[in-house]
Formats: C-alpha cells, sequence, structure tokens
C-alpha cells in the first residue's frame, strides 16, 4: 500500500469519526434540547438547521465521505485481500448504507416536510411531537452508530495489514 492510500484511509478513519461526532450531538442531547422548547420553537430551530446545514464544512465533509467510501471499497476489493480487505471494505459499505443511504431514504423526507410546514399550524406540532421527533432521531442513532462502527472497522482493517504490506505496493 501506499504511503498516500494509507494517509487517506487514516483521513477517511478521522471523517468517519467527526461525522458521527456530529450525529452522536443530534440524538444525544440537541433533539431533546430542541423538543423542549416552546410550541414551535424547536420546529423553528430545526428547520433553521436543516437550510445551514447545507453551507458548511459538515456537509462537505458528509458528502466527500461518499466519494471517498466508494473509492476505498474499490481499492479494498481490487487491491487487498484477506481479513483486511474485508474490513476495509465493510466500513465503507456501512458508510454508504448505513450513514448516506439511511440520510437519503428517511431523514432527508423528514427534513423536506418540516420545510414545508407552517409554524402557525396544529399539524406541524402534531408531526413534530408525533413523527419527526421520534423517527428522526432513531434515524439518526443510526447513522452515528454507522459511523462510528465504519470508523472502527477501517481502524481494525488497517491494523490487520501486515506491517510490511502498509508500505509496499
Amino acid at each position: 500500500m501506499s504511503p498516500v492510500i494509507f494517509f487517506l484511509l487514516q483521513f477517511a478513519i478521522l471523517a468517519y469519526a467527526l461525522v458521527a461526532g456530529v450525529f452522536l450531538a443530534f440524538s444525544d442531547f440537541i433533539m431533546r434540547s430542541l423538543a423542549l422548547t416552546g410550541r414551535t420553537g424547536g420546529v423553528e430551530a430545526m428547520q433553521n438547521i436543516n437550510r445551514e446545514v447545507f453551507r458548511w464544512i459538515f456537509m462537505a465533509l458528509f458528502l466527500s465521505m461518499v466519494g471517498m467510501s466508494i473509492l476505498i471499497a474499490g481499492y479494498a476489493w481490487f487491491g487487498l485481500g484477506g481479513p483486511a480487505g474485508a474490513l476495509i471494505m465493510l466500513a465503507a459499505m456501512v458508510y454508504l448504507v448505513g450513514c448516506f443511504g439511511v440520510t437519503v431514504v428517511f431523514n432527508v423526507p423528514m427534513n423536506e416536510a418540516l420545510a414545508g410546514m407552517d409554524l402557525s399550524e396544529e399539524a406541524t406540532r402534531a408531526y413534530w411531537t408525533g413523527t419527526y421527533l421520534p423517527r428522526w432521531t432513531f434515524w439518526n442513532s443510526v447513522r452515528t452508530g454507522a459511523a462510528t462502527l465504519a470508523a472502527a472497522l477501517l481502524l481494525l482493517g488497517l491494523f490487520w495489514l501486515p506491517q510490511t504490506d502498509a508500505w509496499t505496493s
């Protein structure tokens, strides 16, 4: 493995862990805090968060790791063998399915539904408390676990590589 590939895999571990940390903050205390705000305070705050997330570093990191994960999976499939290759490929697939896939299939549609809701309507409050908070937080916790697992699997895969393979080929 070239030093460049080795460095990129180490960067991916850190990036997966950073993404997991952001997701963890939401599942652990941000969503509970938003639930405790006034009648529409949590809804309005989450609408703002969902607009602002596209303008900041997190989204660049989250989306760039989709491309990086595809490259990692391809590299592991074609360039590595044995348990290390399997762990590295599995790490990439866990991120792609458990983070990106869950985001696209579950969290984004709920965010889009919330974005179009009027703060003054009772249906908004009912959606917020009855659907959005429990379901969004559940799927966000799945993303937290997936990003954490991806980081751990990638780290284990790198540890599994024989020391001589880490800097050859």
